[in-house]
Protein backbone atom coordinates (compact mmCIF):
# COMPACT_ATOMS: atom_id res chain seq x y z
CA UNK A 1 0.00 0.00 0.00
CA UNK A 2 1.28 3.32 -0.97
CA UNK A 3 0.32 7.08 -0.17
CA UNK A 4 -0.12 9.77 -3.06
CA UNK A 5 2.86 11.62 -2.05
CA UNK A 6 4.85 8.75 -1.25
CA UNK A 7 3.63 7.20 -5.62
CA UNK A 8 4.76 10.83 -7.14
CA UNK A 9 7.95 10.45 -5.02
CA UNK A 10 8.40 6.54 -6.53
CA UNK A 11 7.26 7.70 -9.64
CA UNK A 12 9.87 10.58 -10.08
CA UNK A 13 12.67 8.33 -8.68
CA UNK A 14 11.81 5.34 -11.67
CA UNK A 15 11.75 8.42 -13.85
CA UNK A 16 15.40 8.98 -11.93
CA UNK A 17 16.39 5.54 -12.50
CA UNK A 18 15.92 5.58 -16.36
CA UNK A 19 12.31 4.51 -16.78
CA UNK A 20 10.87 7.36 -18.95
CA UNK A 21 7.56 8.50 -17.51
CA UNK A 22 6.55 8.09 -21.17
CA UNK A 23 7.01 4.39 -21.20
CA UNK A 24 5.18 4.18 -17.61
CA UNK A 25 1.97 6.11 -19.31
CA UNK A 26 2.04 3.30 -22.38
CA UNK A 27 2.12 0.52 -19.47
CA UNK A 28 -0.80 2.10 -17.76
CA UNK A 29 -2.90 2.78 -21.20
CA UNK A 30 -2.30 -1.17 -21.81
CA UNK A 31 -3.32 -2.04 -18.06
CA UNK A 32 -6.85 0.07 -18.30
CA UNK A 33 -6.93 -1.74 -21.87
CA UNK A 34 -6.98 -5.02 -20.14
CA UNK A 35 -9.36 -4.41 -17.68
CA UNK A 36 -11.91 -2.65 -20.36
CA UNK A 37 -11.58 -5.88 -22.04
CA UNK A 38 -13.01 -7.96 -19.12
CA UNK A 39 -15.53 -5.96 -18.47
CA UNK A 40 -16.96 -5.41 -21.69
CA UNK A 41 -17.44 -7.59 -24.91
CA UNK A 42 -15.19 -6.37 -28.02
CA UNK A 43 -17.92 -3.89 -30.13
CA UNK A 44 -19.28 -2.41 -27.01
CA UNK A 45 -19.27 1.56 -27.10
CA UNK A 46 -16.74 3.16 -24.80
CA UNK A 47 -16.50 6.60 -23.46
CA UNK A 48 -12.94 7.45 -21.69
CA UNK A 49 -13.36 10.65 -19.97
CA UNK A 50 -10.13 12.31 -19.40
CA UNK A 51 -9.23 15.11 -17.50
CA UNK A 52 -5.82 17.19 -18.58
CA UNK A 53 -3.12 15.37 -16.40
CA UNK A 54 -1.17 12.06 -16.60
CA UNK A 55 -4.51 10.53 -15.54
CA UNK A 56 -5.75 11.50 -18.38
CA UNK A 57 -2.85 10.69 -20.65
CA UNK A 58 -2.75 7.55 -19.22
CA UNK A 59 -6.47 6.87 -20.85
CA UNK A 60 -5.37 8.57 -24.53
CA UNK A 61 -2.88 5.72 -24.74
CA UNK A 62 -5.84 2.85 -23.79
CA UNK A 63 -8.12 4.62 -26.15
CA UNK A 64 -5.37 3.35 -28.88
CA UNK A 65 -5.20 -0.37 -27.53
CA UNK A 66 -9.10 -0.57 -27.63
CA UNK A 67 -9.28 -1.16 -31.41
CA UNK A 68 -12.19 -4.13 -31.62
CA UNK A 69 -14.24 -0.92 -29.80
CA UNK A 70 -15.94 1.66 -30.59
CA UNK A 71 -14.44 3.79 -28.42
CA UNK A 72 -15.07 7.63 -28.24
CA UNK A 73 -12.71 9.72 -25.51
CA UNK A 74 -14.01 13.42 -24.42
CA UNK A 75 -11.14 15.76 -23.03
CA UNK A 76 -12.23 17.93 -20.02
CA UNK A 77 -10.87 21.18 -21.30
CA UNK A 78 -8.84 22.66 -24.04
CA UNK A 79 -5.86 20.59 -25.77
CA UNK A 80 -3.66 23.42 -24.68
CA UNK A 81 -4.30 23.11 -21.31
CA UNK A 82 -3.02 19.50 -20.99
CA UNK A 83 -0.60 19.83 -18.22
CA UNK A 84 2.36 17.50 -19.26
CA UNK A 85 3.93 17.10 -22.32
CA UNK A 86 3.72 13.52 -22.51
CA UNK A 87 -0.14 13.87 -21.53
CA UNK A 88 -0.15 16.11 -24.42
CA UNK A 89 2.04 13.78 -27.25
CA UNK A 90 -0.48 11.26 -26.54
CA UNK A 91 -3.56 13.44 -27.36
CA UNK A 92 -1.60 14.08 -30.67
CA UNK A 93 -1.09 10.36 -30.98
CA UNK A 94 -5.30 10.42 -31.37
CA UNK A 95 -5.45 13.35 -33.31
CA UNK A 96 -2.95 11.69 -35.96
CA UNK A 97 -4.52 8.31 -35.78
CA UNK A 98 -7.97 9.80 -37.00
CA UNK A 99 -9.67 8.25 -33.12
CA UNK A 100 -12.86 9.86 -32.13
CA UNK A 101 -12.37 12.52 -30.11
CA UNK A 102 -14.69 15.68 -28.07
CA UNK A 103 -13.20 18.20 -25.98
CA UNK A 104 -15.66 19.62 -23.30
CA UNK A 105 -14.57 23.39 -22.64
CA UNK A 106 -17.90 24.21 -20.61
CA UNK A 107 -20.53 22.19 -18.79
CA UNK A 108 -22.92 23.25 -21.30
CA UNK A 109 -20.80 20.83 -23.54
CA UNK A 110 -21.54 17.64 -21.90
CA UNK A 111 -24.76 17.46 -23.26
CA UNK A 112 -23.37 16.39 -26.51
CA UNK A 113 -21.65 13.35 -25.17
CA UNK A 114 -23.91 10.32 -24.74
CA UNK A 115 -23.05 8.89 -21.42
CA UNK A 116 -26.24 6.74 -21.54
CA UNK A 117 -25.24 4.97 -25.03
CA UNK A 118 -21.88 4.19 -23.33
CA UNK A 119 -21.87 0.15 -22.57
CA UNK A 120 -18.60 1.37 -20.16
CA UNK A 121 -17.26 4.44 -18.90
CA UNK A 122 -13.47 5.03 -18.03
CA UNK A 123 -13.55 7.51 -15.80
CA UNK A 124 -9.77 9.39 -15.73
CA UNK A 125 -10.39 12.80 -15.03
CA UNK A 126 -8.21 13.09 -11.86
CA UNK A 127 -5.78 11.34 -10.57
CA UNK A 128 -4.40 10.24 -6.78
CA UNK A 129 -2.64 13.74 -6.49
CA UNK A 130 -5.70 15.98 -6.43
CA UNK A 131 -7.77 15.70 -3.64
CA UNK A 132 -11.36 18.70 -2.09
CA UNK A 133 -14.45 18.61 -3.63
CA UNK A 134 -14.57 18.38 -7.95
CA UNK A 135 -14.57 21.61 -9.90
CA UNK A 136 -16.80 22.10 -12.95
CA UNK A 137 -16.83 20.23 -15.43
CA UNK A 138 -15.71 17.40 -13.18
CA UNK A 139 -18.58 17.73 -11.16
CA UNK A 140 -21.18 17.49 -13.36
CA UNK A 141 -18.99 14.63 -15.61
CA UNK A 142 -19.14 12.51 -12.55
CA UNK A 143 -22.86 13.08 -11.33
CA UNK A 144 -23.42 12.54 -15.62
CA UNK A 145 -21.71 9.69 -15.09
CA UNK A 146 -22.89 8.49 -11.86
CA UNK A 147 -26.46 8.68 -13.46
CA UNK A 148 -26.25 6.12 -16.35
CA UNK A 149 -26.42 2.06 -16.06
CA UNK A 150 -23.00 1.75 -17.64
CA UNK A 151 -20.36 -0.01 -16.20
CA UNK A 152 -17.42 2.39 -14.76
CA UNK A 153 -14.13 2.16 -14.78
CA UNK A 154 -11.64 4.80 -12.47
CA UNK A 155 -8.44 5.34 -13.42
CA UNK A 156 -5.79 5.00 -10.24
CA UNK A 157 -9.10 6.38 -7.73
CA UNK A 158 -12.52 7.20 -8.78
CA UNK A 159 -12.65 10.89 -9.30
CA UNK A 160 -13.95 12.94 -6.37
CA UNK A 161 -12.41 10.53 -3.73
CA UNK A 162 -9.57 11.07 -1.94
CA UNK A 163 -6.88 8.41 -2.81
CA UNK A 164 -5.30 8.59 0.90
CA UNK A 165 -8.81 8.61 2.92
CA UNK A 166 -11.48 7.06 0.90
CA UNK A 167 -13.39 10.26 1.61
CA UNK A 168 -15.00 12.54 -1.16
CA UNK A 169 -15.87 16.10 0.13
CA UNK A 170 -18.79 16.12 -2.30
CA UNK A 171 -19.89 14.39 -5.34
CA UNK A 172 -17.55 11.59 -6.63
CA UNK A 173 -17.74 8.84 -9.28
CA UNK A 174 -19.45 5.92 -8.24
CA UNK A 175 -17.42 3.28 -9.85
CA UNK A 176 -17.44 -0.80 -10.42
CA UNK A 177 -14.01 -1.28 -11.17
CA UNK A 178 -11.00 0.85 -10.18
CA UNK A 179 -7.12 -0.41 -11.79
CA UNK A 180 -4.67 1.35 -9.95
CA UNK A 181 -0.54 0.95 -10.79
CA UNK A 182 2.32 -0.30 -8.92
CA UNK A 183 0.59 -0.67 -5.41
CA UNK A 184 -2.63 -0.09 -3.71
CA UNK A 185 -3.56 3.05 -2.09
CA UNK A 186 -5.09 3.69 1.41
CA UNK A 187 -8.32 5.15 0.61
CA UNK A 188 -9.31 2.48 -1.74
CA UNK A 189 -9.95 -0.05 0.77
CA UNK A 190 -13.38 1.52 2.13
CA UNK A 191 -14.61 1.55 -1.48
CA UNK A 192 -17.02 -0.83 -2.59
CA UNK A 193 -15.79 -1.94 -6.01
CA UNK A 194 -13.35 -4.17 -7.71
CA UNK A 195 -9.95 -3.27 -7.81
CA UNK A 196 -7.06 -3.95 -10.23
CA UNK A 197 -3.51 -2.97 -9.11
CA UNK A 198 -1.26 -3.38 -12.44
CA UNK A 199 2.48 -3.53 -12.58
CA UNK A 200 3.79 -0.74 -14.91
CA UNK A 201 7.06 -1.19 -14.62
CA UNK A 202 8.28 0.58 -11.61
CA UNK A 203 11.66 -1.38 -10.52
CA UNK A 204 11.69 -1.73 -6.71
CA UNK A 205 14.55 0.34 -6.70
CA UNK A 206 12.36 3.44 -6.87
CA UNK A 207 11.20 2.89 -3.19
CA UNK A 208 14.23 1.30 -1.75
CA UNK A 209 16.74 3.32 -3.17
CA UNK A 210 16.28 7.46 -2.08
CA UNK A 211 16.22 9.49 -4.48
CA UNK A 212 15.25 13.09 -6.56
CA UNK A 213 11.52 12.17 -6.15
CA UNK A 214 12.08 12.29 -2.18
CA UNK A 215 12.92 16.17 -2.55
CA UNK A 216 9.00 16.96 -3.40
CA UNK A 217 7.45 18.90 -0.55
CA UNK A 218 9.84 22.25 -0.28
CA UNK A 219 7.17 24.61 -1.48
CA UNK A 220 6.50 27.54 0.82
CA UNK A 221 2.94 29.95 1.13
CA UNK A 222 3.78 33.42 -0.17
CA UNK A 223 2.73 34.59 3.29
CA UNK A 224 5.01 32.48 5.20
CA UNK A 225 6.88 34.30 8.79
CA UNK A 226 10.06 34.06 9.99
CA UNK A 227 10.00 30.73 12.03
CA UNK A 228 7.31 29.47 10.03
CA UNK A 229 10.06 26.82 8.02
CA UNK A 230 11.96 25.29 11.39
CA UNK A 231 13.77 26.87 14.71
CA UNK A 232 15.99 24.16 16.13
CA UNK A 233 18.73 23.98 18.89
CA UNK A 234 21.93 22.76 18.08
CA UNK A 235 23.55 21.44 21.86
CA UNK A 236 27.35 20.91 21.39
CA UNK A 237 30.65 22.15 21.66
CA UNK A 238 33.40 22.39 24.87
CA UNK A 239 35.69 20.08 23.33
CA UNK A 240 35.15 20.84 19.92
CA UNK A 241 33.88 24.17 18.45
CA UNK A 242 33.65 23.45 15.12
CA UNK A 243 31.33 20.49 15.14
CA UNK A 244 28.70 22.50 16.30
CA UNK A 245 28.94 25.40 14.15
CA UNK A 246 28.79 23.40 11.12
CA UNK A 247 26.06 21.80 12.18
CA UNK A 248 24.17 24.97 13.09
CA UNK A 249 25.25 26.65 9.34
CA UNK A 250 24.23 23.25 7.79
CA UNK A 251 20.76 23.48 9.21
CA UNK A 252 20.28 27.13 8.22
CA UNK A 253 21.44 26.30 4.63
CA UNK A 254 19.26 23.20 4.43
CA UNK A 255 16.27 25.84 5.03
CA UNK A 256 15.80 26.52 8.49
CA UNK A 257 14.31 29.90 9.40
CA UNK A 258 16.32 30.12 12.85
CA UNK A 259 18.98 28.14 14.24
CA UNK A 260 20.36 28.56 18.29
CA UNK A 261 23.55 26.79 19.87
CA UNK A 262 23.64 26.19 23.30
CA UNK A 263 27.58 25.52 24.12
CA UNK A 264 29.79 26.23 27.32
CA UNK A 265 30.53 29.12 27.66
CA UNK A 266 34.11 28.91 27.29
CA UNK A 267 34.05 28.26 23.56
CA UNK A 268 30.68 31.02 22.42
CA UNK A 269 32.61 33.38 21.44
CA UNK A 270 34.50 30.95 19.50
CA UNK A 271 31.05 29.66 17.77
CA UNK A 272 29.34 32.85 17.39
CA UNK A 273 32.32 33.55 15.54
CA UNK A 274 32.11 31.68 12.86
CA UNK A 275 28.88 32.85 11.93
CA UNK A 276 26.67 36.14 12.48
CA UNK A 277 23.37 33.97 11.31
CA UNK A 278 23.64 32.08 14.67
CA UNK A 279 21.87 32.71 17.81
CA UNK A 280 24.01 31.00 20.44
CA UNK A 281 23.20 30.54 24.07
CA UNK A 282 26.14 29.93 26.13
CA UNK A 283 25.89 27.97 29.89
CA UNK A 284 28.39 27.97 32.81
CA UNK A 285 31.30 25.65 32.74
CA UNK A 286 33.67 24.47 29.72
CA UNK A 287 31.85 21.31 28.89
CA UNK A 288 28.38 20.10 29.44
CA UNK A 289 27.09 18.77 32.84
CA UNK A 290 24.22 18.12 34.55
CA UNK A 291 23.77 21.22 36.09
CA UNK A 292 22.89 22.83 32.64
CA UNK A 293 20.16 20.59 31.70
CA UNK A 294 16.93 22.36 33.43
CA UNK A 295 17.91 25.35 30.97
CA UNK A 296 18.44 23.57 28.22
CA UNK A 297 15.15 21.50 28.22
CA UNK A 298 13.21 25.20 28.73
CA UNK A 299 15.02 26.16 25.33
CA UNK A 300 14.59 23.20 23.61
CA UNK A 301 10.64 23.60 24.51
CA UNK A 302 10.63 26.64 22.51
CA UNK A 303 12.75 24.80 19.43
CA UNK A 304 10.76 22.18 16.96
CA UNK A 305 14.11 20.04 16.85
CA UNK A 306 17.35 19.78 18.74
CA UNK A 307 20.04 18.64 17.37
CA UNK A 308 22.02 16.73 20.61
CA UNK A 309 25.91 16.14 20.26
CA UNK A 310 27.74 17.66 17.96
CA UNK A 311 31.12 18.45 19.48
CA UNK A 312 30.25 17.32 23.37
CA UNK A 313 32.93 15.15 23.42
CA UNK A 314 32.82 12.07 25.93
CA UNK A 315 33.37 12.89 29.63
CA UNK A 316 31.50 11.33 32.29
CA UNK A 317 29.82 14.35 33.77
CA UNK A 318 29.05 15.14 29.75
CA UNK A 319 27.36 11.86 28.58
CA UNK A 320 25.29 11.81 32.21
CA UNK A 321 23.79 15.64 31.18
CA UNK A 322 22.64 14.17 27.86
CA UNK A 323 21.07 11.08 29.24
CA UNK A 324 19.01 13.57 31.45
CA UNK A 325 18.49 15.68 29.22
CA UNK A 326 16.70 12.95 26.88
CA UNK A 327 15.14 11.83 29.63
CA UNK A 328 13.10 15.42 30.07
CA UNK A 329 12.89 16.30 26.68
CA UNK A 330 9.80 15.04 25.05
CA UNK A 331 10.03 16.95 21.51
CA UNK A 332 11.76 15.72 18.07
CA UNK A 333 15.74 15.17 18.41
CA UNK A 334 18.84 14.57 16.11
CA UNK A 335 21.39 12.29 18.60
CA UNK A 336 24.60 12.69 16.94
CA UNK A 337 28.43 11.63 17.86
CA UNK A 338 29.04 10.97 21.68
CA UNK A 339 25.48 11.41 22.19
CA UNK A 340 24.61 8.44 20.88
CA UNK A 341 26.14 5.94 23.66
CA UNK A 342 23.16 6.75 26.23
CA UNK A 343 20.59 6.43 23.98
CA UNK A 344 20.07 2.63 24.44
CA UNK A 345 19.88 3.07 27.86
CA UNK A 346 17.31 5.72 28.64
CA UNK A 347 13.80 6.19 28.56
CA UNK A 348 12.29 9.07 26.78
CA UNK A 349 9.36 10.28 25.38
CA UNK A 350 11.38 12.34 22.38
CA UNK A 351 11.03 11.09 19.10
CA UNK A 352 14.64 10.76 18.02
CA UNK A 353 16.35 10.15 14.59
CA UNK A 354 19.98 8.94 15.58
CA UNK A 355 23.00 9.36 12.91
CA UNK A 356 25.65 7.00 14.10
CA UNK A 357 28.46 5.74 11.56
CA UNK A 358 29.35 2.14 11.54
CA UNK A 359 31.90 1.90 14.91
CA UNK A 360 29.26 4.12 16.90
CA UNK A 361 26.37 1.59 15.75
CA UNK A 362 28.38 -1.06 17.03
CA UNK A 363 28.74 0.48 20.07
CA UNK A 364 25.15 1.29 20.85
CA UNK A 365 24.57 -2.45 20.61
CA UNK A 366 23.76 -2.87 16.91
CA UNK A 367 25.52 -4.80 14.25
CA UNK A 368 26.92 -4.35 10.82
CA UNK A 369 28.11 -6.37 7.56
CA UNK A 370 30.00 -6.16 4.65
CA UNK A 371 27.31 -6.68 2.58
CA UNK A 372 25.24 -3.79 2.52
CA UNK A 373 21.59 -6.02 2.35
CA UNK A 374 22.85 -7.53 5.28
CA UNK A 375 23.35 -4.13 7.10
CA UNK A 376 20.20 -3.08 6.23
CA UNK A 377 18.54 -6.43 7.73
CA UNK A 378 20.81 -6.21 11.08
CA UNK A 379 19.80 -2.27 10.85
CA UNK A 380 16.51 -2.99 10.56
CA UNK A 381 16.38 -5.24 13.23
CA UNK A 382 17.96 -3.29 15.63
CA UNK A 383 15.90 -0.08 14.90
CA UNK A 384 13.03 -2.31 16.14
CA UNK A 385 14.88 -3.26 19.27
CA UNK A 386 15.56 0.75 19.86
CA UNK A 387 12.34 2.34 19.27
CA UNK A 388 14.11 5.48 17.03
CA UNK A 389 14.55 5.75 13.69
CA UNK A 390 18.38 5.41 12.12
CA UNK A 391 20.56 6.77 10.00
CA UNK A 392 23.48 5.00 9.41
CA UNK A 393 26.18 6.77 7.60
CA UNK A 394 28.71 5.21 5.19
CA UNK A 395 29.40 4.34 1.16
CA UNK A 396 25.53 3.20 1.57
CA UNK A 397 24.04 4.81 4.04
CA UNK A 398 20.99 2.89 5.85
CA UNK A 399 17.89 4.84 7.15
CA UNK A 400 15.27 2.53 9.16
CA UNK A 401 12.56 2.51 11.47
CA UNK A 402 10.14 -0.53 12.60
CA UNK A 403 8.05 -0.09 9.23
CA UNK A 404 10.18 0.27 6.56
CA UNK A 405 14.28 1.04 5.55
CA UNK A 406 15.64 3.14 2.91
CA UNK A 407 18.92 2.82 1.46
CA UNK A 408 20.79 6.21 -0.24
CA UNK A 409 23.67 5.92 -2.60
CA UNK A 410 24.90 9.78 -2.84
CA UNK A 411 27.63 10.75 -1.66
CA UNK A 412 31.68 9.89 -2.48
CA UNK A 413 35.28 9.06 -0.63
CA UNK A 414 35.79 12.86 -0.52
CA UNK A 415 33.75 12.93 2.45
CA UNK A 416 35.85 10.85 5.12
CA UNK A 417 36.96 14.17 6.00
CA UNK A 418 36.36 15.05 9.34
CA UNK A 419 32.87 17.35 9.57
CA UNK A 420 30.81 15.84 6.92
CA UNK A 421 28.60 14.01 9.53
CA UNK A 422 28.34 17.36 11.19
CA UNK A 423 27.00 18.85 8.40
CA UNK A 424 24.54 15.64 7.86
CA UNK A 425 23.27 16.09 11.28
CA UNK A 426 22.32 19.60 10.61
CA UNK A 427 20.44 19.20 7.22
CA UNK A 428 18.09 16.48 8.76
CA UNK A 429 17.44 18.45 11.79
CA UNK A 430 16.24 21.16 9.76
CA UNK A 431 14.08 18.66 7.27
CA UNK A 432 12.77 17.09 10.58
CA UNK A 433 10.91 20.55 11.46
CA UNK A 434 8.75 19.56 8.94
CA UNK A 435 8.79 15.52 7.65
CA UNK A 436 8.38 12.50 9.53
CA UNK A 437 11.35 10.74 10.76
CA UNK A 438 12.56 8.58 8.20
CA UNK A 439 11.53 10.76 5.36
CA UNK A 440 13.82 13.67 7.02
CA UNK A 441 16.39 11.21 7.38
CA UNK A 442 16.60 9.85 4.09
CA UNK A 443 16.02 13.01 2.35
CA UNK A 444 18.84 14.42 4.85
CA UNK A 445 21.36 11.96 3.43
CA UNK A 446 20.48 12.13 -0.14
CA UNK A 447 20.80 15.63 -0.05
CA UNK A 448 23.82 15.27 2.31
CA UNK A 449 25.65 13.09 -0.29
CA UNK A 450 24.74 15.18 -3.45
CA UNK A 451 26.29 18.44 -1.67
CA UNK A 452 29.41 15.75 -1.02
CA UNK A 453 29.23 15.09 -4.83
CA UNK A 454 29.03 18.57 -6.43
CA UNK A 455 31.77 19.68 -3.83
CA UNK A 456 33.78 16.59 -5.28
CA UNK A 457 33.42 17.55 -8.90
CA UNK A 458 34.97 21.04 -7.96
CA UNK A 459 37.49 20.28 -5.25
CA UNK A 460 37.96 16.24 -5.49
CA UNK A 461 39.98 14.74 -2.32
CA UNK A 462 40.81 18.09 -0.57
CA UNK A 463 37.43 19.12 -0.29
CA UNK A 464 36.07 20.01 3.43
CA UNK A 465 32.85 20.20 5.07
CA UNK A 466 31.91 23.69 4.59
CA UNK A 467 32.36 22.67 1.22
CA UNK A 468 29.50 21.01 1.42
CA UNK A 469 27.45 23.76 3.36
CA UNK A 470 28.24 25.77 0.12
CA UNK A 471 26.29 23.68 -2.08
CA UNK A 472 23.25 22.41 0.20
CA UNK A 473 21.22 25.12 -1.89
CA UNK A 474 21.89 23.55 -5.14
CA UNK A 475 21.88 19.87 -3.66
CA UNK A 476 18.16 20.61 -3.16
CA UNK A 477 17.35 21.91 -6.90
CA UNK A 478 19.24 18.51 -8.05
CA UNK A 479 16.76 16.74 -10.33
Amino acid sequence: MITADRMAAVDANAAALGIPRKQLMESSGNAIARVVRAEAEPGSHIVLVCGRGNNGGDAFVAARFLGEYAVETVLLGTPAAIGTDIARENWAALQAAELPTTTVTDTSHLAGVDFEAADLIVDAMLGTGVTGALREPEASAASAINATDSTVVSVDVPSGVDADTGDAAGVAVAADHVVTFHDTKPGLDALDTRLTVADIGIPSAAERFVGPGDLRGRSRAAESHKGDHGELLVVGGGPYTGAPALSAQAALRAGADLVHVACPESVAAQIQGYSENLIVHPFEGDRLTPGAVDTLVDLAAEQDVVICGPGLGSHDETVAAVASFLESYAGRAVVDADALSVVPDVETDATLICTPHQGELVGMGGETADNWERRAELVAEFAVDLGHTLLIKGADDIIADSEETRINRTGNPGMTVGGTGDVLAGVVGSLFTGREPRNAAAVGAYINGRAGDLAFDEQGYGLVATDLIDRLPEAFQHE
